[in-house]
């Protein structure tokens, strides 16, 4: 059990420096899960910006900070959970290698030590190297993966290269790092190849047509008992839940929808989980990155969850 964490201020407005008003500290020793910021968007293909991700979920997040027990858990997360906020990855500007890694380093270094990670990014490819950096420590995970995209697009297929924010499970099956035949992906609406494909996937018509208990537990039948990755890309939603992101797709499922399934994996091992794709500078009222702050939360109650 933890001591409660929170600042002693729960202002939404003042000294707004890190995610949920937590302390910055990069004493991982005392920390049970280590919040990340990688603000990186070399990988973008559509609209770039999500370099700015972290920041603006750190300063949406504050809208957060004054319940101190989110509804409708039935405890507050930071007496469980010792969590703190790690600040952003430094890497050299444009260099993609620089940045693989510095993530792997770092991220490496906090599950080394039995610890768990929520990163903020930054475009979606930052997962590639958070996967290798998992694996150095819990072998082959289970992926669950939100997203409008299957992001398994193949060198073939896309012309962007290696550093691509769409090529991060295409690699990540071939290097070990996931076991497909335990990984999900749900709200995919885009193309992609149905006969070659490796993992189950809940598309976004089927996510709206079913229940969240009917999503959740074609996901928690698909992990089974592996340790579990979790991966939410922003676009998931609909963008009249989350316009500021750089591929926007319509069709998506609602924040309300996202929640119920996500606060539904409670019993899951998740050793890692990411939230990525803000793009600040497309966004309107704080309405993405405060979205993307909330899933936030709600995968370290969950993970909060597993402990009584």
């Amino acid at each position: 059990m933890a001591d409660n964490n929170f600042p002693e201020s729960y202002s939404m407005f003042a000294n707004v420096h890190s995610y949920l008003g937590l302390p910055l500290s990069r004493d991982i020793e005392s920390a049970d899960v280590v919040v990340m910021g990688i603000p990186y968007d070399m990988g973008t293909t559509g609209r770039a910006g999500t370099r700015h991700g972290p920041q603006g979920v750190r300063l949406a997040s504050a809208n957060l900070r004054w319940e101190e027990k989110r509804w409708p858990w039935q405890f507050s997360v930071m007496d469980r959970l010792n969590v703190i906020d790690y600040g952003d990855l430094e890497f050299k500007p444009g260099e993609s290698t620089s940045m693989i890694e510095t993530v792997i380093k770092h991220v490496g270094a906090v599950h080394e030590k039995g610890k768990k990670t929520l990163c903020i990014g930054g475009d979606h490819f930052v997962t590639l190297p958070l996967l290798r950096a998992m694996h150095q420590h819990h072998g082959p995970v289970a992926l669950v993966h939100f997203d409008a995209h299957t992001d398994t697009y193949t060198p073939e297929e896309d012309w962007s290269g290696d550093y691509d924010h769409g090529c991060m499970f295409y690699h990540a099956p071939k290097e070990g790092l996931i076991d497909p035949a335990h990984s999900i992906q749900v709200g995919i609406r885009t193309e992609y190849n149905t006969k070659t494909h490796l993992f189950e996937v809940i598309d976004a018509a089927s996510a709206n047509d079913l229940t969240s208990a009917d999503v959740v537990a074609a996901i928690k039948q698909r992990v089974g008992e592996m340790p579990v990755y979790l991966t939410f890309d922003i676009d998931c939603l609909d963008p009249a839940y989350a316009p500021g992101t750089g591929t926007p797709v319509v069709g998506g499922i609602t924040t309300d929808r996202a929640l119920k399934i996500i606060r539904g994996l409670q019993g899951l091992n998740i050793v890692g989980a990411d939230v990525v794709e803000v793009a600040p500078s497309y966004d309107h009222a704080e309405i993405t990155a405060l979205a993307a702050a909330t899933i936030g939360l709600e995968i370290l109650y969950v993970m909060a969850s597993n402990l009584q």
